[in-house]
């Protein structure tokens, strides 16, 4: 009985080899480099490939522009994204993130009772509409050292909605920027 235990695991045994070598020996034979770029070219005729690098990416429209096509309701509800960190109502209290009553025109790291980031207490000026604009799109890039944990939003139109919006949260309200 053991020796017939012995053959049955011995061909066992020898199968898998067999099948890691043939494993082994695809691999080395059909080995393929990383491509520089990944993906597949995509076949595009010769005239069309002009006019699809030039329709590829738009022109974004100046911020002034965007701003005086904004919504505010459309705003309200983009800027609940923001309400997991900040509260929008008037003597709020802070929350993860500072209130945001007032934003516009009001010094970087002013309002009370919030911790701010060294990068942010390092910011001079006030907050303009273009300021509050890269900081939605791009938190960490426009202060690089925030602890401001939100990847942005990445619409023009959708920013402008909420800095619409922003813009409300005022006792007396900050004038748009006047388009070029």
């Amino acid at each position: 009985m053991s020796l017939e235990l012995n053959k049955f695991i011995g061909a066992l045994f020898g199968c898998l080899l067999v099948v890691m070598l043939i494993h082994l020996t695809g691999q080395y034979i059909f080995t393929t480099g990383k491509p520089a770029i990944p993906g597949y070219d995509l076949p595009v005729a010769a005239g069309q490939a002009e006019t699809a690098d030039a329709t590829a990416k738009p022109a974004a429209e100046p911020l002034p522009v965007l701003l005086a096509q904004a919504d505010v309701e459309k705003g309200k509800v983009a800027a609940k994204k923001c309400a997991a960190c900040h509260t929008f109502d008037k003597g709020g209290k802070n929350a993860v993130g500072p209130n945001l009553w007032g934003i516009i025109s009001r010094p970087p790291a002013s309002h009370e009772g919030f911790a701010y980031s060294a990068a942010m207490k390092e910011r001079t000026g006030e907050w303009t509409f273009e300021d509050i604009d890269h900081m939605i799109a791009a938190p960490q890039k426009f202060v690089k050292g925030t602890k401001m944990a939100f990847a942005g939003i990445s619409s023009a139109k959708e920013r402008a909605d909420i800095l619409a919006y922003l813009r409300t949260l005022s006792d007396t309200p900050v004038d748009l920027p006047k388009a070029p």
